[in-house]
């Protein structure tokens, strides 16, 4: 399961995540928002990262004007490891080096088409599993 979530900055594109997740029958859950109305991202990141967190969703997607914001929130949640990705290399990197949990992404920076290839490659790339890559995440977290 996927959480997502964004802001009204992120709200279109979220909706084309949304369309690709459904498209590849990817179970999600919409943590909001609903619309391109003012609202704050802190709300978002938090729901999305404590699904994280709890085991109730594998990963999560947050998206809001340029992905800083929404990322910084979800990362003051413990045991998340949000990361900003606006190219593939990125995407495929964090998986496999740092296991993020979280991808976040800017809508006003990247184009769909693009962020839909980056979404999809942040979900099909596992976690290398390398010594040298678990070591790092245990200092991260602790």
């Amino acid at each position: 399961m996927i959480a997502i979530g964004c802001d009204h900055g992120g709200f279109a594109l979220k909706q084309e995540v949304i369309k690709y997740l459904e498209e590849h029958k990817i179970e999600y859950k919409d943590f909001g928002c609903y619309n391109e109305e003012p609202c704050d991202y802190p709300v978002f990141a938090k729901n999305v990262a404590e699904s994280v967190v709890n085991k109730e969703s594998d990963k999560g997607i947050l998206i809001c004007g340029t992905g800083i914001g929404i990322s910084i929130a979800a990362n003051k949640i413990k045991g998340i490891r949000a990361a900003l990705c606006h190219d593939c290399f990125s995407a495929e990197a964090t998986r496999l080096h740092n296991d993020a949990n979280i991808l976040a992404m800017g809508a006003r920076v990247i184009g769909s088409g693009h962020a839909i290839k980056i979404v999809d490659t942040f979900l099909n790339t596992d976690f290398s599993g390398d010594e040298r890559h678990i070591n790092r995440i245990k200092l991260i977290e602790d």
